[in-house]
């Protein structure tokens, strides 16, 4: 995720009363001004809606799942509609997203594999509720108590599942991101090689299929305020690089390749200045996939109605 700096929604109301400091006259011209007064510092009603909507849009945290539509329509290039679908979600912290009532959109979801980043619970402290039926669960918690991990979710029990990219420095860890004054940006470099390595390895004995929050938006399409971010985390010409010579290895990101002109489609909001009440944001979450089998994609959706988190989730449609 970017910088901290750039982060969390605030809410600002104002309250607003009305004091009359003198007593009440019996004369029709006292009480006339005291109406006029009153009258002047009272909202209409229209407008006191209108601020209680705004408020409630910014402090959001549950999501209505009567507006989202689970299933997909679309066909892939080949003519096929879906069989295998994939959600992914940085929850920022899995307790506070079961608060929220999380859990709920991920059943409801019903994808065939979840994947969730940034849980930040050690694996013998998973509450009850996260362990859905009908899954098998693999947990990756971090050296530091509390901090990151990711969570795996399948329905079909996997033939083999391995835990870090065997790396000492970076496993148990999270993308690097470049951090504040971009002082952690030669670790993110480093990370870069080590996982473009790793990864290439597997793509050659089948294709592959990354998720997750990546912690770079890639183009200038990909966030609200490419101009003002540019030495921002997430957004240094270096980390953009990054991910350009990342696909060249043969990988294709999803959701461009299906809207390549899309505009204000983001998966990231800070939790400053009621960023996702205005949508700004950032695309930092992504579906890479081995470019052989970028034509079985049948859509790559933004759940951009799911609250719970800084992050939504993203969900991939693929016919495999």
């Amino acid at each position: 995720m970017p910088p901290k700096r750039s982060r969390v929604l605030k809410s600002d109301s104002t309250e607003i009363k009305n004091k009359n400091k003198n007593k009440i006259s019996k004369t029709e011209e006292t009480s006339n001004k005291r109406s006029k007064r009153n009258t002047d510092h009272t909202e209409e009603p229209s407008a006191k809606r209108a601020k209680t909507d705004v408020k409630s849009i910014i402090n959001k945290t549950d999501t209505d799942l009567n507006e989202i539509n689970f299933d997909c329509l679309k066909l892939n290039a080949t003519g096929n509609k879906y069989n295998l679908k994939i959600s992914s979600w940085n929850v920022s912290g899995i307790r506070a997203v079961i608060k929220k009532n999380g859990i709920k959109y991920i059943a409801k979801e019903d994808a065939d594999i979840v994947a969730l980043q940034e849980t930040k619970c050690d694996s013998n402290k998973l509450p009850e509720e996260i362990k859905l039926n009908g899954y098998h669960y693999y947990f990756l918690e971090s050296k530091k108590s509390g901090y990151c991990g990711v969570a795996l979710f399948t329905k079909e029990k996997p033939i083999d599942v391995k835990y870090g990219l065997n790396n000492s420095e970076f496993d148990n860890e999270d993308v690097p991101n470049a951090g504040q004054k971009l002082v952690t940006l030669p670790k993110r470099l480093k990370w870069n090689e080590i996982f473009k390595t790793y990864v290439r390895n597997l793509d050659e004995k089948k294709p592959v299929i990354i998720c997750g929050d990546m912690n770079v938006a890639h183009k200038e399409i990909d966030l609200r305020n490419p101009k003002t971010n540019i030495k921002n985390a997430g957004f240094t010409i270096e980390e953009r690089d990054g991910m350009t010579d990342f696909l060249a290895t043969g990988f294709v990101d999803t959701f461009r390749a299906l809207y390549p002109d899309k505009t204000d489609a983001y998966t990231f909001w800070s939790y400053f200045a009621n960023a996702r009440s205005k949508n700004i944001g950032w695309r930092l979450d992504y579906f890479l996939v081995s470019e052989r089998i970028k034509d079985n994609v049948c859509d790559n959706v933004i759940r951009d109605k799911v609250y719970g988190s800084d992050h939504c989730p993203i969900v991939l449609y693929i016919n495999i």
